[in-house]
């Protein structure tokens, strides 16, 4: 084997694993996140659990993904870790799919028909389609589609130069007893545990495997072990995922690595006691492609059917190996924030998806610290004070950690929807944490008026009540918008805004008219003045927030122009909302 043979191999290896990094992003990105959804809600009972971890897997051509996904749900409390177990088992099925693909390759006649039904043979013609949606099309599903063609165009033909690159090896003889050193299982076992390691993906290696196999050198003796040890090997994902997570998603991560090293053992066991009590004569046989797509297959699906029923004490042993802290539980808040974990951003939908319901969170909270600090105005507690600053620290905190976590997701590749998405919650984070802080001023000039022992007159408490009825249905129109994605609803709050603020310039007309006549004092005037001007400015908030859910759906940014174009254009509708508002919220 020459030098430049070696090149034309590590070339072959290195588009081989570009091209399977390339088509499992095409198929996440096709999926659009509902994978994920799918696997999250459909693991109720065992053997579903698995069905869903095979298909799940078969489709995005990886279970070392389908794992450390396992592992973020887990550590984000959308899973338990019993319904974990069957998923993780139905991964190592369904990652046997690819070998099954790439034995295909293998397949040798004369027919041209059957010669077409093989992956290098059609390949091209995918790369060519591919490549024609690629630069031709605008739409979003056929450029994904393009993604997922051309992916698997370059994965094989990186197999197929990595195969014929390697074919010279067969002639050199310190090649050869280097492989038949493999045949000691435990010799084997490591090299294919090493292998997996490193690159990360039991489907990688186990396709470095089947080009090997086209050499003639590899034996089934010799490909059997080093099989054993991929399977162990490829728990080095999950368990690197595990780092850092808590103590759940560590037992995910172990029970994976402890699936695989069970099944591995009792198969090598069984095995080889049978091959010692009577030799199997194909062991000496030269391996083929297909005959380590059926080893694989065999193995895990062996040790899936052996170990399914077994599942609650693998997490029994993953407790034992990793134990509880008696530490109190976490508040509602802390676990909604645990749904941003960073192993979501390696699937941007999914991790877009999430993003919004803490987002929606996020959203409430703020709704019922805006609705306590209104209350206060009726009938301050202080306890309710406290629920109000303790509702704007955690508002705060949303903020941040969404805001961080959308900054880290738009580096990755994103579809149209998703975008849009993210860009919607970025833009509307900022206007809910205002609204908080709002809340929390209103509240400060309730305790106030409470220290000071001061009350509003009858007629500035009722406009006040009539204002903040029309705070209270401004904020929920919004918020419900915005959890919704409802755009007519999100309509609605622009017509209302205009409203609040004449009402805004009539109480405050109105508290300088009692002023003069001596019905107000100055200290009470300027605690009204606040009040309404921090409700006024919760209405900006919501506009924002609604014009933001419009204009982004309409890719465009401009709020002025939005908001322009209805007070100053000829919109009956719009005008027609303006008229029934005000009726509703009119001053007595």
């Amino acid at each position: 084997m020459s030098f430049f043979d070696l090149l034309t191999m590590i070339g072959g290896l290195a588009l081989f694993l570009y091209g399977m990094n390339m088509l499992g992003d095409g198929l996440a990105q096709a999926s659009g996140g509902r994978l994920e959804k799918i696997l999250e809600k459909l693991t109720n009972t065992p053997f579903k659990a698995v069905l869903m971890g095979a298909g799940v897997t078969a489709v995005i051509q990886s279970s070392s993904a389908t794992t450390v996904m396992v592992v973020g749900f887990v550590n984000s409390g959308i899973m338990k870790l019993q319904q974990a177990v069957g998923i993780i088992m139905g991964a190592n099925v369904g990652t046997t799919i690819t070998a099954w693909i790439l034995g295909a390759a293998g397949i040798d006649s004369d027919s041209f028909f059957v010669q077409m039904c093989k992956p290098t043979s059609f390949s091209p013609i995918l790369a060519i389609v591919g490549m024609g949606f690629l630069m031709f099309s605008h739409r979003e599903k056929l450029k994904n589609t393009a993604v997922i063609l051309v992916g698997f165009a370059i994965l094989m033909f990186g197999m197929d130069t990595m195969s014929n690159a390697v074919k010279p090896l067969a002639d050199i003889p310190e090649f050869t007893d280097i492989l038949l050193r493999f045949s000691i299982p435990v010799l084997g076992m490591l090299a294919g545990l090493l292998l997996t390691a490193v690159i990360q993906s039991s489907s990688a290696s186990v396709g470095i495997l089947q080009a090997l196999c086209t050499t003639g050198a590899v034996g089934y003796g010799v490909a059997i072990p080093i099989i054993m040890g991929q399977n162990i090997g490829t728990c080095v994902t999950a368990m690197l995922s595990g780092v850092g997570a808590g103590k759940n998603a560590k037992r995910a991560a172990l029970v994976h690595l402890y699936f695989n090293l069970i099944g591995t053992i009792l198969f090598m066991m069984v095995f080889y006691l049978i091959n010692a009590i009577r030799p199997f004569p194909f062991l000496n046989d030269a391996a083929t492609p297909f005959g380590i797509a059926a080893v694989h297959s065999i193995f895990n699906v062996a040790a899936t059917i052996c170990l399914l029923p077994f599942s609650k004490g693998l997490v029994k042993l993953s407790c034992m190996t990793v134990r509880d802290d008696e530490k109190p539980e976490k508040s509602m808040e802390n676990q909604t924030l645990q749904l941003l974990d960073f192993r979501f951003l390696e699937m941007p939908s999914y991790a877009v998806e999430q993003s919004r319901t803490a987002a929606a969170v996020m959203a409430e909270l703020t709704e019922e610290s805006m609705n306590a600090a209104m209350d206060l105005l009726d009938s301050y507690t202080e306890e309710q004070a406290e629920r109000v600053q303790v509702l704007e620290t955690q508002v705060d905190q949303f903020e941040d950690e969404i805001g961080s976590y959308l900054v880290k997701l738009s580096s990755r590749s994103l579809s149209e929807r998703d975008s849009h998405t993210l860009s919607v919650i970025l833009h509307c984070i900022g206007d809910f944490e205002r609204i908080s802080d709002h809340a929390r001023n209103v509240m400060e000039a309730a305790r106030e008026m409470h220290d000071k022992k001061l009350e509003f007159s009858d007629k500035a408490k009722k406009e006040l009540r009539i204002f903040q009825r029309a705070i209270r249905d401004i904020l929920h129109i919004t918020m419900q918008s915005f959890r919704e994605g409802d755009l007519e609803m999100a309509r609605r709050v622009e017509p209302l805004e205009e409203v609040i603020d004449r009402l805004h310039i009539e109480i405050k007309r109105r508290h300088v008219k009692r002023l003069r006549k001596g019905k107000c004092t100055i200290e009470l005037g300027f605690i009204l003045s606040d009040i309404a001007t921090n409700f006024e400015r919760v209405s900006d908030h919501c506009s924002n927030i609604a014009v933001c859910l419009l204009e982004v759906n309409e890719d465009g940014f401009d709020t002025h122009a939005y908001i322009n174009g209805l007070k100053e254009g000829d919109n009956e509708e719009y005008r027609g909302q303006v008229m029934v508002y005000q009726e509703n919220y009119q001053l007595p």
